[in-house]
Order: structure tokens, then C-alpha cells, then sequence
């Protein structure tokens, strides 16, 4: 975030799979848009991992010839990394806390997300007050860049 932290001092966080995202936020199919979350430094990175396959729900109306990942999508994904990292940095569970998505800012889509890719999203905070946090979203396939953004989520209590 703002603070520069030496790399001896980074905490890693365990990767998280399906059943430990699930813990985290309460999204369940078919709105849950990662399948895995890699590479997590304690409130620094994270990277989410989206296996995109023809079974996506979405492919059946954008587009039914031509399957394209919506973009809004893609944006989701990032926004469903970002609250693991959050959840995962302070080890907080989707019955006590919840992580809303607000706002979204300088969004690009640079090249279509099709069945068979293996989309990474890279998320960093940019900065965070109280509640509010503000992060940088990068979405690759094959390393090369397919859609950026940034974006804000508000760190709430779960009323259930």
C-alpha cells in the first residue's frame, strides 16, 4: 500500500482453493468468478485464478456463436480476489464480515477472454481508509494484459 515493507517482513499467506474462497465471501455459482487465489502477500497482492470453460452461464447470450467473457465480469473476478486478500490478510470469515463492491474507475478491455483461457487477476491495494479500500485490478491471459481497472469495496458487518 503506502508503506514500503522489506521483503523480509511481508507476510505470505497460504494460497486459498474453492472451498476456502467459499469461507471468505458468500458467492456461490454461478456468480463465483475464481477458482483459486495464489501468490497472497498480507495486504499487498494477490493473484485470483478463473479456469474459463464453454459451461460458463454467461456464453449462452454474449455470444451464443462467438463466446466472449463479459467484461463486467472479468471486473468482478478482480473485485472477488481483492476481498480474499482483505479477508485472508485479516482473517476475517463471510458470516462476521462482507466485502461490497462500490465503484469502478479507468476501466480498459484490451483483448477478448474466451473458453479455454487461464485468466490471472492481479490485484494490489492502493490505499485503504477506515472501511474503504481502493485497489488496482490486472486481468492476464499468457501473460499478456486483457483488462485493467480500478476499483473501491467498503468492508462491511454481515447482517444474516
Amino acid at each position: 500500500m503506502n508503506k514500503t515493507i522489506s521483503d523480509d517482513k511481508k507476510i505470505r499467506l497460504p494460497d486459498q482453493n474453492i472451498n476456502d474462497i467459499m469461507g471468505y465471501i458468500p458467492h456461490r455459482h454461478p456468480f463465483l468468478l475464481i477458482d483459486k487465489v495464489v501468490d497472497i502477500i498480507a495486504f499487498e497482492q494477490a493473484t485470483g485464478i478463473k479456469c474459463v470453460t464453454y459451461n460458463e452461464p454467461f456464453f449462452t447470450g454474449h455470444f451464443p456463436h462467438q463466446p466472449i467473457m463479459p467484461g463486467v465480469m472479468i471486473v468482478e473476478a478482480m473485485a472477488q480476489t481483492s476481498a480474499i486478500l482483505i479477508g485472508s490478510s485479516m482473517n476475517l470469515r463471510a458470516a462476521d464480515k462482507l466485502v461490497y463492491f462500490l465503484s469502478m474507475d479507468k476501466g480498459r478491455f484490451r483483448k477478448p477472454v474466451v473458453p479455454g483461457d487461464y485468466l490471472k487477476l492481479h490485484v494490489t491495494p492502493l490505499h485503504s481508509r477506515s472501511t474503504i479500500w481502493s485497489f488496482v485490478g490486472k486481468a492476464k491471459v499468457d501473460g499478456e494484459l486483457v483488462a485493467e481497472c480500478t476499483f473501491k469495496a467498503a468492508l462491511m458487518d454481515n447482517k444474516e
